[in-house]
C-alpha cells in the first residue's frame, strides 16, 4: 500500500510536472506571441514619429525658405525704395546749388523775351522770398524796360528754388520749380535705375 501510494504520489507529481510544464510552453509561447506584436506595434509607431519628425521638418525647412525669400524681396523693395529717395534729395540738392538767383534772371529774362506776343503782356513770376527780392533789386526793372510787358514778381511759400511763370496773369502756368524740375528728373532717371536695380 505504502507503494501505491508513493506511485501515485509519483504520478501527481508526473502529471502535476507534465501539466505545469504545458502550461509554462503556453505562456511562453502567449508571451513570444505578445512580445512580437508589442515589437512590431513599436516598430510602428517610433516609423510613425520619424515619418512625422521628417514631414515637421520639410514644414519647417519649406517655411524658412519662405521667409528667407520673403525677407530677401522686402530688403530689395525697401533698398529700391532708399536708393529712389536718395536719388530725389540729391536732385533737390543740385537744383538749389544750380538755382542761384543770378541763374534765375538768366533764364527768366530768355523766356520772357522769346516767349510768342500771344500768350499775354502780363507775366507773374512766383519764387521764394530770398530770390525774389534779389531780383527786384535791378534785374526786374531792366527787364520790363527792355521788354515792355508788365512783369510782377511774387512770393510764393511752396517753392524752395526755381520758379513758376505765368504770361496769362495766373490763368495757365509753366512750372520751373525744384519740384517739378527735380520730379521731371526724376521720372527720367528712375526707369534706367530701376533696370539696374532689377533682379536678373
Amino acid at each position: 500500500m505504502a507503494q501505491e501510494i508513493k506511485d501515485l504520489i509519483a504520478k501527481i507529481q508526473q502529471e502535476g510536472i507534465q501539466v505545469a510544464q504545458a502550461q509554462a510552453g503556453q505562456i511562453k509561447s502567449t508571451a513570444e506571441s505578445d512580445s512580437l506584436k508589442i515589437i512590431a506595434q513599436a516598430k510602428q509607431e517610433a516609423q510613425k514619429i520619424i515619418e512625422q519628425a521628417h514631414l515637421q521638418a520639410k514644414k519647417l525647412e519649406d517655411s524658412t525658405r519662405a521667409d528667407l525669400k520673403q525677407a530677401g524681396r522686402d530688403l530689395l523693395i525697401n533698398l529700391r525704395q532708399e536708393i529712389a529717395a536718395m536719388l530725389d534729395r540729391l536732385i533737390k540738392l543740385e537744383l538749389r546749388q544750380v538755382l542761384t538767383a543770378e541763374e534765375l534772371s538768366k533764364i527768366i529774362a530768355v523766356l520772357i523775351k522769346n516767349a510768342p506776343l500771344s500768350l499775354g503782356s502780363q507775366i507773374i513770376v512766383s519764387l521764394n522770398k530770398q530770390d525774389k527780392d534779389k531780383l527786384e533789386q535791378g534785374f526786374l526793372k531792366q527787364l520790363v524796360e527792355e521788354t515792355k510787358k508788365t512783369i510782377v514778381l511774387k512770393s510764393a511759400d511752396g517753392i524752395d528754388s526755381g520758379f513758376i511763370i505765368s504770361f496769362d496773369a495766373g490763368k495757365s502756368i509753366f512750372d520751373f520749380s525744384d519740384q517739378a524740375l527735380s520730379d521731371y528728373i526724376s521720372g527720367c532717371l528712375k526707369p534706367q535705375l530701376n533696370k539696374i536695380l532689377s533682379p536678373g
